[in-house]
């Protein structure tokens, strides 16, 4: 199962995430966040925009590579990755 793992600011919002890993199967990017909207309802939402697609304030990397497919997150996963989901930063 991949490790998911989210930054303390998300805490907030998914208290249930508060230890900030969860371990859930799936092969691509899209397959884990469905098994986390399972377990933490309402995660994809604050995650995904109403397409599907990563939110431009989202950011998501698998080890340490960016998601590369922002829309389809086609982006492959096995079991020994680890997904990081974190707030992007902008300003200047």
């Amino acid at each position: 199962m991949a490790r998911v793992e989210v930054t303390r600011h998300l805490h907030r919002f998914f208290p249930q995430l508060e230890d900030a890993r969860l371990s859930v199967p799936g092969d691509s990017v899209a397959e884990v966040l469905a098994a986390v909207e399972r377990q933490v309802p309402g995660f994809c939402d604050y995650v995904l925009d109403e397409q599907g697609r990563l939110r431009r304030h989202v950011n998501l990397c698998v080890n340490n590579t960016l998601l590369i497919d922002r829309n389809g997150l086609t982006d492959r996963v096995s079991e020994s990755d680890t997904v990081f989901v974190f707030q992007a930063l902008s300003g200047g």
